[in-house]
């Protein structure tokens, strides 16, 4: 063989072991694949995320379709699958990192992949990639959740370089979507206007959302967003990721157009004001991020997620919920023994399972009577309980139901004994003026000492109450001048904050298991997966107009279960109880009135509507949920649950016409039944003395009532009406 022939044949052995060397990844789900392949550098490359093949063979052959040519102009738009900066790419990256040598580049090379099947439904797959000049790892991780469809996907990173290096950027997560459009459904919110909506084409630049509010992080906007392929999605057609980030604290999600056809999104903790030390040996884990995939529009998005988070995520999200009568609207912070005595008498007569003691029931130097004092003081008050809130428990117990209470720890005011004896547990700049919100201040939950305070609030109220029921956790104030006297660097502050919170509350749900707790922050302004990990519910916004909640709690229902969102009838909007009671039984029913001044008929409706609810309320926790007519588009609002078994449905109907129409209203088409099956209709929670026009006796097949629809005659006169659809 000749010198030539030799080169030749080297060449080509090169060639053939590269290309050998090229690996494809599926992670696979019941209908959806990511995949995953490494190109002629190395480099893992996000090539497909959608509907599976019916050949696993054929996923190779994508890559091959791509318009990215080696050698090309275009290599900086390759579409990897985490994205570094400092080398040929200069578009948003999802990790930045100063080197121990003061380098700022980095190169993603693949190593190795592991798979490891936890059980039945979950697969996790670990791709390891490592930089070829330097010491430093990063493992993408992808946990799929077979039946749900869905994945949850996080970066772990590692080095052992010969000094710390700085992480300037640590997403949790890349993802590259191809197609011809990209339309964005976010949500912005503010006090009492929480998720509203709005869903724009994404054009050129970088459209980002995010927060550094430090706590109350999904105030001013929320960390869950949906996104369409080609068209805006409707609630059964068209392409659609769903997608939320796992974490309580500042957030970043930015998507980027780019090369005509791609849209890269980026997920992670928001990096301002928080570059990362990593000590060579330490391992640095982003929150998770939470996706699915859905061909069939928004509501299999949706029902994906909802479905994930009940069987995973939500604390005991396949369990029950009890039912609350709250204090808080009908007595605010003036109340004593007697008042809060005939309020347990009044949990037992209108039949709910719980009462929940609110602000107002701590302090003693500094009594808490309105919202300037007492916060951190959590010593009950014995000018208003002299026989302590052990005594209340009891009563309640003797009564026939359960006792809660509303805490905010980790909050203070500055008029308080905790302020006076520790003000180096307060989160504030060193001479510099302090802020308040709500007259209130953080603690610093970075600090140990703060985080076994808090736990200790909590302990000292199981020894007090022994049988405590239920913790309403309040968060009303943001991070101001934000600055941890005991941490050395104040880089790490929003991070340590948030793990410090987290600590906390592992050890609470260690000792406390079952304890249901609800997650409130002046409203919807603390809703994430990491917190529902915690909580087994939360508080949507202080907004509870029945007409308002309608869109409010329209809008969650795209990332959250209902078994997750409290919904209580109060005093606020003009509407009837029935109205407001129909439309809080869409979730966790609650109630915030004043029973004793309740008339006849809404004491009588109201002791009904509890019954009736506690006969479906599995079916709105646990079965399927359908959008039936959009709020935003319609006369008529219209929403369903149905049963895994497809044998019982429960269908909320509102009239939300703002202006006076006598026009012709369409029947409603239903979703998720069983077109081979039959079933009869019933209006339920009906007002004492009134007569539903629906037939209850008529039969209808499952096939006509999805094809042809069901008229319910909501209109100005039926505001809101309530079905049971049962199979015969």
């Amino acid at each position: 063989m000749s010198k030539k022939q030799l080169n030749l044949f080297l060449l080509s052995m090169v060639f053939c072991a590269s290309t050998y060397a090229q690996k494809t990844i599926e992670i696979a789900t019941k209908n959806n694949v990511l995949i995953l392949e490494t190109d002629q550098d190395q480099s893992v490359l996000s090539t497909y995320l959608g509907k599976k093949l019916n050949n696993d063979e054929e996923y190779p052959g994508i890559q091959k379709l791509d318009k990215y040519k080696p050698g090309s102009d275009d290599l900086f738009n390759k579409r990897e699958a985490y994205i570094a900066s400092g080398s040929v790419n200069l578009l948003e990256p999802a990790l930045s990192v100063t080197h121990a040598d003061g380098n700022k580049s980095t190169i993603l090379a693949f190593s190795e992949v592991k798979a490891e099947q936890l059980d039945q439904n979950r697969k996790l797959t670990c791709v390891i990639l490592k930089d070829p000049k330097y010491n430093f790892r990063v493992t993408l991780k992808y946990l799929a959740y077979y039946n749900e469809n869905v994945i949850e996907q996080w970066a772990e990173i590692t080095h052992n370089e010969k000094s710390s290096v700085v992480l300037n950027k640590y997403a949790s997560a890349n993802l590259t979507l191809s197609g011809k459009k990209f339309f964005l459904k976010s949500h912005y919110s503010g006090a009492t206007r929480e998720m509203r909506s709005e869903e724009e084409q994404l054009l050129h630049g970088i459209k980002t959302i995010d927060s550094k509010l430090g706590t109350r992080t999904n105030l001013l906007h929320s960390s869950s967003f949906m996104l369409s392929i080609d068209q805006p999605a409707t609630e059964d057609l068209g392409e659609v990721i769903a997608g939320s980030l796992e974490w309580t604290g500042n957030f970043k999600l930015e998507y980027e157009t780019f090369d005509e056809y791609y849209l890269r999104v980026t997920a992670g903790i928001n990096n301002f004001s928080s570059n990362y030390t990593l000590k060579a040996g330490e391992n640095f884990v982003t929150p998770r991020f939470v996706y699915t995939y859905s061909a069939n529009g928004k509501g299999e998005a949706s029902r994906n997620l909802q479905n994930w988070a009940r069987n995973y995520q939500l604390a005991d999200g396949k369990g029950e919920r009890a039912t609350i009568l709250n204090n808080w609207e009908t007595t605010y912070f003036d109340f004593n023994d007697e008042k809060l005595n005939e309020l347990t008498k009044d949990t037992k007569k209108l039949g709910v399972d719980v009462f929940l003691l609110d602000d107002g029931w701590f302090g003693n130097k500094y009594p808490r009577n309105g919202s300037t004092s007492g916060l951190g003081d959590w010593q009950y008050n014995r000018q208003k309980l002299k026989n302590g809130i052990s005594t209340l428990g009891k009563e309640a117990t003797a009564s026939g139901v359960k006792f809660g209470i509303w805490i905010e720890p980790e909050m203070v005011n500055p008029k308080s004994e905790l302020y006076e004896k520790h003000p180096d547990w307060v989160i504030r700049q060193p001479e510099r003026k302090e802020y308040y919100m709500r007259n209130q201040l953080v603690l610093d939950l970075s600090n140990p000492k703060v985080q076994d305070f808090v736990y200790q609030t909590v302990e000292d109220l199981f020894k007090e109450v022994p049988e405590l029921a239920f913790i309403k956790w309040d968060c009303n104030s943001l991070i101001y001048n934000a600055h941890s006297p005991t941490l050395k660097n104040q880089d790490h502050f929003y991070l340590e904050y948030i793990r410090g919170l987290n600590n906390v509350l592992e050890r609470i749900r260690k000792k406390y298991p079952k304890t249901p707790m609800m997650l409130c922050a002046g409203g919807g302004s603390r809703v994430d997966y990491a917190a529902l990990k915690y909580f087994t519910e939360f508080w949507p916004s202080d907004n509870t107009n029945p007409y308002d909640r309608i869109f409010i709690q329209w809008e969650y229902s795209y990332y959250f279960p209902s078994i997750a969102v409290d919904n209580h009838i109060t005093d606020m909007g003009k509407q009837p109880i029935k109205f407001k009671t129909d439309v809080a039984m869409m979730g966790k029913l609650g109630y915030d009135v004043r029973v004793n001044e309740l008339s006849k008929n809404d004491l009588l409706f109201s002791q009904n509507a509890v019954q009736t609810y506690n006969g479906f309320k599995d079916i709105v926790w646990h079965g399927q949920q359908y959008r039936l007519q959009d709020p935003y588009e319609n006369k008529i609002a219209s929403i369903a649950y149905v049963d895994e078994a497809q044998n019982q449905a429960v269908i909320f109907n509102y009239y939300v016409a703002t202006l006076f129409t006598n026009g012709v209203i369409l029947p409603i088409k239903l979703k998720g039944l069983d077109p081979a099956k039959k079933y009869k209709i019933e209006e339920i929670n009906l007002y004492p003395n009134t007569k539903s026009p629906i037939d209850k006796e008529k039969v209808y097949s499952g096939d006509f009532l999805m094809k042809v629809g069901f008229n319910p005659e909501v209109n100005s006169n039926r505001t809101s009406v309530v079905l049971k659809v049962q199979v015969q």
